[in-house]
C-alpha cells in the first residue's frame, strides 16, 4: 500500500528555507506530496536543498532567490512558482531573524532590521500570495511565529514586538481574505534546543552571560516546559501539514502553540 500524502500535488513556497527549521519543513511538504519552491537570500544553500530533497522525494523542487524586504522580489518569485506549477496553493511566511539586546544599549537600525525582517517581511509574503490566491478562489497562508508572539522577551524586544505584531496581521488577513477562500494562521513553536541557532551561538552566549556551563543553560530551558523537552523540527511540521490540509478547512485565523505547554493562551 502507498503512503497516504496529505498534500499530494499541492504547489507551496516557503521562505527562508535553505537550513535549519525552514529546510525541514520544506523536507516534509515534499514528503507529502507538495511541489516546493525554496526561496531565500542563500543562493547556493537554497539550491543544495533543493537538490537534496528533490532526490530524497521524488518531488519538483525550485530554488528560488529573495530578500523578503522587497516587496518586489518577492512578487517576483511568486510569479515564477505560478510560473513554473501552474498555481500556488500554500506559502510559508518562515524568514526570520534575532538581534537581542537591552532596549538602551541596542541600535534602533538593528532593532528595526528585525521588524523589517520578521513582520514587514511576512506582509510582503502574504500580499504577494493574497493576489494569486484570490484569483483561484483559495490558498493557506502560515505564518512561523514564536511563543514570544504570546509573552514579552526580556532584552529582546524586538523580537518579541515583530512577532506580536505577526499574530495580529494573522488574525487581520484571516479576517479579510475568508470571503475569497485563503485561510491565514499562524505556529508558535518554543525552543529548538538542538537545532544550530542554539547548539551553535546560543548556548555559548547565554553560558558567557549568566557564568554557567552550556549543559545549565540547557538544563534551564527544559525545567521551563511542563513536557520536559524541546520543541523539534518535526513537532512544527506535524502542525504545518495540519493546517496546510483540507483537515484544517475549519481553521483560520489562529496561533497555534507548540511548546510542550510553556505557553497556553
Amino acid at each position: 500500500m502507498s503512503e497516504y500524502k496529505r498534500l499530494q500535488g499541492k504547489v507551496a513556497l516557503i521562505t527562508g528555507a535553505s537550513q535549519g527549521l525552514g529546510r525541514a519543513l520544506a523536507e516534509r511538504l515534499a514528503r507529502e506530496g507538495a511541489h516546493v519552491a525554496l526561496v531565500d537570500i542563500a543562493d547556493e544553500a537554497a539550491q543544495q536543498a533543493a537538490d537534496e530533497i528533490a532526490a530524497a522525494q521524488g518531488a519538483q523542487i525550485l530554488a528560488l532567490h529573495a530578500d523578503v524586504t522587497d516587496p518586489a522580489q518577492v512578487d517576483a518569485v511568486v510569479d515564477q512558482t505560478v510560473a513554473r506549477f501552474g498555481r500556488l496553493d500554500i506559502v510559508v511566511a518562515n524568514a526570520g531573524i534575532v538581534i537581542a539586546g537591552a532596549v538602551d544599549e541596542i541600535e534602533p537600525i538593528r532593532w528595526r532590521a528585525v521588524i523589517e525582517v520578521n513582520l514587514v517581511g511576512y506582509f510582503h509574503v502574504a500580499r504577494a500570495a493574497a493576489r494569486v490566491m484570490k484569483q483561484q478562489k483559495g490558498g493557506v497562508i502560515i505564518q512561523i511565529n514564536s511563543k514570544s508572539g504570546k509573552r514579552g522577551s526580556s532584552k529582546n524586544s524586538a523580537y518579541a514586538a515583530s512577532k506580536f505584531g505577526g499574530i495580529g496581521l494573522t488574525q487581520s488577513l484571516a479576517l479579510e481574505l475568508a470571503e475569497h477562500g485563503i485561510r491565514v494562521n499562524a505556529i508558535c513553536p518554543g525552543n529548538l534546543l538542538d537545532s544550530p541557532l542554539w547548539v551553535n551561538s546560543l548556548y555559548t552566549q547565554y553560558a558567557r552571560r549568566w557564568g554557567i556551563s552550556e549543559a545549565e543553560v540547557r538544563q534551564r530551558y527544559l525545567d521551563q516546559v511542563p513536557l520536559g523537552r524541546g520543541c523539534t523540527y518535526e513537532d512544527v511540521a506535524n502542525v504545518l501539514v495540519f493546517l496546510a490540509s483540507d483537515e484544517a478547512s475549519y481553521m483560520t485565523g489562529q496561533a497555534i502553540n507548540v511548546t510542550g505547554g510553556q505557553e497556553m493562551h
